[in-house]
């Protein structure tokens, strides 16, 4: 994922000189490519993150398209009224990447764990919100959030799951939600965002073949009648995301059910509380229950108690 981001990255500096990128002294392996080929349009704004997306509106005020790079748990959640009141009230064309979203830094304890990144983006007006899965849904936010000249976060988890796509996606269009594995009308269906689509397939191809399965790589904005369709035509959803369950996928797929398509719905995710030890990427998937086998447990319990 991490590859495909910094390589299309390149390849728009490389076709417009007016990308730039500024990075909060994070990064530097992951950009070598793009210092090497584009020297002039790298910034390192240093540890001043609040600083760095002032700098961002201001050169996007001039005709820049600044990508502005950082920890998820410092851009945006370090930086939310500076996003909010410098970037998104005056729809500035700001492109926000968060690296490491959930708990990617997980020896680095709950300072660096990013677990509210999306709520906290998805109430700000005018911001769209992104979570890709794999590669080429990286690939294919990038280049929508540079083509639709929008305020943009787009939160990218470091650890690649693999893929879950086997095609290129640049016809996709922002909110649509993707289809990776198809199922029967009437079955379950699971909707998840980020790294946890791949465990969302896993589980549906090993446990239940009737399932359809969708990755949801636009938080917001998000195709309702999309959503409305999917919930119509299952007996029960699943929603699953490295994030809250509070203000996350689950929160978005249930508000729009409970008006238009009242369904079922089970939300896996991060409970209300921090972690309580640090450990590895592993470990903390299985403390908050995020794990395969724990997921499979809730997704059993629901259908049976319901």
């Amino acid at each position: 994922m991490r590859a495909a981001f910094s390589d299309t990255l390149v390849r728009l500096a490389k076709a417009d000189p007016n990308v730039l990128l500024l990075t909060g002294d994070h990064g530097y392996a992951l950009f070598d490519d793009f210092r090497r080929e584009c020297p002039a349009q790298y910034i390192n704004a240093g540890i001043a993150e609040q600083n760095m997306v002032g700098m961002a509106a201001g050169l996007a005020r001039t005709g820049f398209r600044p990508f502005v790079y950082g920890l998820s748990a410092f851009i945006p959640v370090r930086v939310l009224e500076q996003i909010k009141l410098d970037i998104a009230h005056d729809h500035l064309p700001v492109i926000l990447i968060g690296d490491g979203a959930g708990f990617v830094y997980s020896h680095l304890g709950t300072s660096h764990q990013s677990t509210e990144d999306m709520a906290c983006t998805r109430a700000i007006p005018d911001l769209s919100v992104y979570s890709p899965a794999d590669r080429f849904e990286v690939s294919a936010c990038m280049a929508l959030a540079y083509q639709t000249k929008v305020p943009v976060y787009l939160r990218m988890g470091k650890s690649d799951r693999g893929d879950v796509h086997t095609h290129d996606l640049s016809q996709v269009k922002a909110g649509q939600l993707l289809q990776v594995k198809a199922g029967q009308a009437g079955a379950i269906s699971l909707i998840a965002t980020g790294a946890l689509v791949r465990t969302a397939l896993d589980i549906a191809q090993a446990s239940y073949p009737e399932a359809s399965v969708w990755s949801a790589p636009f938080i917001k904005p998000m195709d309702s009648q999309q959503v409305i369709t999917i919930c119509a035509q299952s007996r029960a959803v699943m929603v699953l995301e490295e994030h809250s369950v509070l203000g996350g996928l689950g929160s978005v797929i249930t508000e729009i059910a409970s008006e238009f398509a009242p369904v079922r719905i089970l939300r896996v995710g991060v409970q209300d509380r921090f972690s309580q030890h640090c450990g590895t990427y592993e470990y903390l998937l299985k403390e908050h229950g995020l794990d395969r086998p724990a997921v499979e447990q809730r997704i059993r319990d629901f259908l049976i108690a319901n």
